[in-house]
């Protein structure tokens, strides 16, 4: 199934999501080689909306089937943040002073993946019974917060389990420029291979 196919809202993009999440293969991380276990869902921008109900359909429908969903949206994950080192109000007062460039520099720095982001995400992780992880919000977080430096610091805390990330855009590869996550389309500068295209998968 090619990503220009991809339907958000299509029954057969749901079926199978289904089929491959619920099933043993996915769920022991089987055929997977070295590479950490990380599968990226890829839809259209344009169906954010119908993909937040994709999902949640999603994860009731493998915990009826027994299996454990823990969800981590990076937007709400970031107000967390923000509002535990109370520096969330704050912010949103600067937000009209300031220059977009600024606020977006204050963001990266507050915000960090490596220092931040994926320690909260690693605590998550250590504190929940969980089979498969659903990492949403990407798009949500942008630009302060790349998809692709989360992800290389999920690399060693996010291994022993299946990390589904729901990317509005496409992950396209190609011999000249290697893998990419193309976000909304548009951005073709996040290099990142690591991982697999969910639709390619099989059961």
């Amino acid at each position: 199934m090619a990503t220009s196919d991809i339907n958000a809202c299509d029954k057969q993009s749901y079926d199978h999501l289904l089929a491959v999440i619920s099933s043993e293969r996915f769920l022991k991380m089987q055929g997977l080689g070295n590479e950490v276990p990380f599968f990226i869902c890829p839809f259209r921008p344009e169906e954010v909306n119908e993909m937040l109900r994709l999902e949640d359909q999603l994860t009731k429908q493998l915990r009826n089937q027994g299996v454990n969903v823990l969800s981590i949206n990076l937007y709400d994950l970031s107000i967390e943040l923000l509002k535990e080192r109370e520096i969330f109000e704050q912010i949103l007062e600067m937000e009209s002073e300031i220059a977009k460039e600024q606020l977006k520099e204050l963001l990266q720095g507050v915000l960090d993946p490596e220092s931040h982001l994926a320690p909260a995400i690693a605590k998550t992780l250590g504190d929940t019974d969980y089979d498969v992880l659903f990492l949403s919000g990407v798009g949500e977080v942008f630009p302060y917060i790349r998809s692709h430096n989360v992800l290389n610091n999920l690399q060693s805390t996010a291994k022993d389990k299946p990390t589904v990330i729901f990317f509005p855009g496409a992950y396209t590869h190609s011999l000249e420029s290697g893998a990419s996550l193309d976000l909304f389309g548009r951005l073709h500068d996040d290099k990142y291979y690591r991982a697999f295209n969910i639709y390619h998968c099989e059961v």
